[in-house]
């Protein structure tokens, strides 16, 4: 069941949400039923609801019967501040990445316990890439997610550490291994996994930093960039230059 449910009595407005909020990366496409019951909701209520959110451009109804995910959504989810002025300001620089590396290029922000990737630039064919633009990722397995980890608050690495899926037989999941790597993380200023994620596909990661907004505070990491190569014995030190040199512009254009 979807983690976002509308108790009995709730208002219109949170039982549509828990419908909108029963699609996820894994259920990208749910028949009426498999939306009533993530959504916790009485089969005609969603009936009725979904057809309302179909009507207004939010969802849409395939001829299958499923409900999909409206473009009018995705539409709205591009003006949130977190899409726009940071994927504006990153925009030149991943390019730069991409141009110079050929490499898949990330460009991603924590949600919660999963990374949320906001921008992806394709690189080499040969290297198997399951992330999306949008799609969320487990933190633990990813280099952008390692990134992004080390620097959450401790209640959600811990959070994190409590339940570690094995994706590979390369993921990381003894919990003290991954805090010793999320300590050097914090240390060295870069992640790196080798095949956690998918097979084939190695990352190298750093933060975006954006100042303090006192005199007093330090700088704040606000996203993470990546690349996924086929390996990192050879080229490690170029794609980490490569990396620095961006999250340092798109820092200082934030």
């Amino acid at each position: 069941m979807a983690g976002n449910t509308s108790p009995p009595g709730s208002s219109v407005v949170a039982r549509a949400l828990s419908l909108l909020y029963a699609f996820d990366d894994h259920h990208r496409r749910l028949t009426l039923t498999e939306l009533a019951r993530r959504a916790d909701l009485p089969v005609p209520t969603a009936y009725r609801l979904a057809g309302e959110l179909v009507a207004g451009g939010a969802l849409v109804r395939r001829p299958t019967g499923e409900y999909v995910v409206g473009r009018r959504l995705w539409d709205q989810g591009l003006l949130a501040p977190v899409q726009t002025g940071l994927r504006q300001a990153a925009s030149p620089f991943l390019n730069d990445i991409h141009a110079a590396t050929l490499a898949t290029v990330h460009l991603a922000v924590r949600d919660g316990t999963h990374v949320l990737y906001l921008e992806r630039l394709s690189g080499r064919a040969s290297v198997p890439v399951v992330s999306r633009v949008g799609s969320r990722l487990p933190l633990h397995s990813t280099g952008v997610g390692k990134v992004l980890l080390a620097h959450a608050p401790r209640e959600v690495q811990d959070q994190v550490l409590t339940a570690l899926p094995r994706l590979t037989p390369y993921t990381v999941v003894q919990p003290a291994r991954l805090r010793a790597q999320l300590a050097r993380v914090r240390r060295e200023g870069y992640a790196t996994t080798v095949e956690e994620m998918t097979l084939g596909a190695c990352s190298l990661a750093v933060p975006v930093l954006r100042p303090g907004t006192t005199r007093d505070a330090g700088p704040v990491v606000v996203a993470a960039i990546g690349v996924v190569v086929p390996s990192l014995r050879r080229d490690r030190p170029r794609l980490l230059a490569a990396l620095h040199v961006a999250a340092q512009g798109i820092g200082r254009s934030l």
